[in-house]
């Protein structure tokens, strides 16, 4: 049968671009079909941090670590629940990926970082080792790394060009379908983002990410509209991850992500539903979400007014005037003293004056006894030393895993990141890489830059595997 190119890739975020630049070095013809006006997807509104073990900038640092020690992080931070061949291929070759992108041009300094939008290395989430590789330019820099190259192998991208089916005869893919288009290929890489801006699959596929009620926003690109999921519906492929996804803590009237929004007081303590403090108030997106969920799904931020005079005014959320606007709409609450904010809040009065009693009294040394949120603190970089809480009047706001960033629900693949259909068989030609691939994102988030990490090593397999099986099939039972 003819075809048009050897690989066609759907997609053209950080995912798309690796699969693509991965696949024509290794000598296939590629097309990128992106379904929007722009490329980049959602990692170009990241980071751009990459978690890699074992590299040159590790080595430079005197960093001591290994893919076998991430995997097994990995592996134990999700329960096993993870699928471990694919989890074990995304950490062995997460250091030759990230060495592959500094060959492109990608810096990162060999410098201890303290934050994800600092260059250089740093400790991003709960990880067990500092493996977060920040580069210069954060996610667009990335993209404008990738798109560089994709350029001088001169491989094409059509904008506007959303992919609405797959060619699949005989448990083997033949190209892609747009409207009435074919375009036929050997091999087919999906690489078109998650489902975060699609609230059908939301509903189906990640209920949990309604929790927030009308609280909810999502920061993933535009075209993240689960056009895989709608593909393995059609084609009954078989979809690894369900209900789970990246969620971030925020406020009820948070709306931006917080490069945007900006951050809630230091000075603040999270209680329960019993006015008991719950939980480290600055502890990773990792695990926050599951301690949000361990208490009850019902957490409040409670701070007073000079933690309210001490925010910036530069932010769109978390700033002085826009506190006391949400007073007078009744979501952030107010109250003269601790007694009458517990009433407020609808917890016990002395639970509530004892959790802060008991934060002011740990405060002068500076330790957290009861949560250890120094620590977490002392890997950012921040201040150890915070202000009480006893200037009236105070505050309590919901807190609510509001924000949606990725979603962890996708085509499932096997370990080289061919797509398995429902009875376990891989089809012949069909990959899939990043969110739209399911097996390695799990129901905990692994670091900052797991979702990037995992869209470029994905990528990378994906692209070498698509532009090999050119010439043998590799259809096979999964046992």
């Amino acid at each position: 049968m003819s075809k048009d190119f050897d690989v066609i890739v759907i997609g053209s975020g950080g995912a798309g671009l690796s699969a693509a630049i991965s696949a024509s070095e290794h000598g296939a013809d590629v097309v990128i079909l992106e379904a929007e006006p722009s490329i980049g997807g959602s990692t170009i509104r990241s980071a751009g941090v990459l978690v890699a073990a074992g590299t040159s900038v590790q080595h430079s640092l005197g960093v001591a670590d290994s893919p076998r020690e991430m995997y097994q992080h990995y592996m134990d931070l999700n329960q096993w629940k993870v699928l471990p061949g694919p989890v074990w291929n995304f950490c062995h070759e997460s250091g030759p990926m990230f060495e592959w992108m500094l060959e492109m041009g990608l810096e990162v300094p060999a410098q201890h970082s303290t934050n994800a939008h600092m260059p250089g290395l740093t400790r991003g989430g709960v990880e067990n080792n500092k493996r977060c590789h920040v580069p210069k330019g954060q996610g667009k820099g990335l993209v404008e790394v990738l798109d560089k190259r994709r350029q001088e192998l001169g491989i094409p991208v059509r904008l506007n060009s959303r992919v609405t089916d797959l060619i699949i005869e005989d448990n083997r893919v033949h190209g892609v379908k747009l409207g009435k288009e074919s375009i036929r290929a050997g091999a087919v890489i999906v690489a078109s983002g998650g489902f975060a801006r699609n609230q059908d699959l939301i509903r189906k596929y990640f209920p949990d990410a309604l929790d927030a009620g009308t609280s909810f926003f999502a920061v993933a690109a535009d075209g993240s509209r689960g056009d895989h999921l709608k593909f393995a519906e059609k084609h009954d492929l078989k979809v690894f991850g369900e209900n789970w996804g990246l969620l971030l803590l925020t406020a009820r009237f948070q709306r931006f992500h917080h490069w945007v929004s900006g951050f809630p007081p230091a000075s603040r303590i999270y209680v329960d539903a019993q006015g008991l403090r719950c939980m480290d108030e600055d502890s990773t997106y990792a695990v926050n979400q599951g301690q949000w969920k361990a208490v009850g799904k019902t957490v409040w931020a409670v701070f007073d007014e000079r933690a309210r005079l001490n925010l910036p005014t530069d932010v769109e959320d978390w700033q002085p005037e826009r506190i006391l606007e949400e007073v007078d709409k009744g979501v952030v609450l107010k109250a003269g003293s601790l007694e009458e904010l517990a009433g407020k809040i609808g917890v016990p009065r002395e639970n509530l004056k004892s959790s802060v009693d008991r934060w002011n009294h740990m405060l002068p040394n500076g330790i957290d006894d009861d949560f250890r949120r120094h620590d977490t603190l002392q890997a950012k970089g921040a201040k150890l030393k915070l202000d009480a809480i006893e200037q009236g009047p105070f505050y309590a706001v919901q807190i609510v895993p509001g924000e949606l960033v990725c979603t962890h629900t996708g085509l499932q693949i096997n370990s080289t990141a061919q797509v398995v259909n429902s009875s376990g068989s891989l089809v012949d030609g069909l990959f899939a890489a990043g969110e739209a691939a399911g097996g390695i994102l799990g129901e905990r988030y692994v670091g900052a830059g797991n979702s990037v990490t995992n869209g470029l090593v994905l990528g990378k397999i994906a692209g070498t595997q698509a532009a090999l099986s050119q010439n043998e099939p590799m259809s096979q039972v999964l046992i």
